[in-house]
């Protein structure tokens, strides 16, 4: 059911009568009560696809994730536990881990799509192929020297400085405080200069 007909079936909440809060639309979605649902929705579509548009920055990736963030609260309605936290910090948590993981599948993506691309450029005319040689051993040694950093230096380096994310975007793609990524990229550009023989 698309948005505009799934609106026209959910009559208006009457004025006297208070809204049912998240999680106790929760509650009643665990037993398979889809007008709880469909409130539910309406409660938590927005925030959800507001902090996924942050972290994925695609809208139409963002919409999808948000899509499947809703859809997986519907399956997992059951695991909800009240006493553990509100509806809206599980819904929102569900959604930080989509919007990260689809960030970290793009990017896996992209490396991917460069390898191809690589292995197509084999067979093109001698011209072509010597050209393209420095490039590639400037992108080999940068590739290994990304290996010399941690795990933690090289996903931050490469969120802010192949995907353009800024330092407040890093933070909140990695769930990690603005300073400490503010450490990581620096420490991790040093390494990279000490090891590419960059001089100042």
């Amino acid at each position: 059911m698309d948005e505009q007909a799934r609106r026209r079936h959910v009559a208006p909440v009457p004025p006297d009568v208070a809204a049912p809060t998240a999680e106790e639309l929760m509650v009643r979605v665990a037993k398979g009560d889809e007008r709880a649902f469909e409130l539910l929705y309406d409660q938590l579509a927005g925030p959800i696809f507001g902090l996924v548009r942050r972290i994925v920055r695609d809208t139409a990736q963002s919409e999808e994730v948000a899509q499947e963030v809703l859809v997986e609260l519907w399956r997992t309605a059951t695991r909800y536990a009240p006493e553990k936290g509100s509806a809206l910090n599980w819904a929102m948590t569900l959604a930080h881990r989509r919007a990260v993981d689809r960030v970290r599948s793009a990017r896996a993506g992209t490396e991917r799509e460069l390898k191809a691309t690589f292995e197509a450029a084999r067979g093109r005319p001698f011209d072509e192929v010597a050209e393209s040689v420095t490039a590639r051993l400037e992108r080999s040694q940068v590739r290994r020297c990304l290996s010399f950093l941690t795990d933690l230096q090289r996903e931050s380096v490469l969120l802010a400085y192949y995907q353009g994310y800024t330092y407040r975007e890093v933070a909140e793609v990695l769930s990690t405080p603005q300073g400490t990524i503010k450490t990581r990229l620096r420490d991790g550009l040093i390494r990279l200069r000490d090891c590419l023989g960059v001089t100042a």
